[in-house]
């Protein structure tokens, strides 16, 4: 339903707040179909806030923002779908060892995405928030 909606409603992200507006009914949804999920995409944040130089925002298309010295890291939807941004040999790497698979928008790209959809899935997606943080402090 997420890939559909932004397949063919995309074109709204530029609406202001409507982007928001989609990513709060993705976490109601969640609330009543899998309200672990919240407990999971909470933990992920909290984890990732306490790094150093880690700030937490909004993201311009809803979402959970993570930045590194006011640089986006990646985001986290309403509804566990992790998007970040990694150079090519670890995008490569993780989608080897993980279902991790292209972004859901940009194709072909250093941007990947991955769902949270149980317990265990927290631990990947803060290895993979963890990777691209590493590759962002070496440059």
């Amino acid at each position: 339903m997420f890939n559909l909606i932004i397949r063919y409603f995309g074109f709204l992200k530029h609406v202001p707040l409507v982007p928001h507006l989609y990513d709060a009914l993705l976490k109601i949804q969640v609330f009543f179909t899998n309200r672990a999920l919240l407990n999971y995409m909470d933990d992920v944040t909290e984890q990732v806030s306490e790094w150093q130089n880690i700030t937490i925002s909004t993201h311009k298309y809803g979402g959970t923002q993570f930045n590194l010295n006011d640089v986006e890291l990646g985001h986290l939807h309403g509804n566990g779908l992790l998007d970040v941004l990694l150079n090519r040999e670890v995008k490569t790497d993780l989608m080897r060892n993980h279902n991790i698979l292209d972004h859901h928008t940009f194709k072909n790209s250093g941007w990947i995405s991955f769902r949270i959809k149980r317990s265990d899935d927290r631990n990947i997606a803060i290895e993979i928030l963890e990777r691209a943080y590493m590759f962002r402090q070496k440059r």
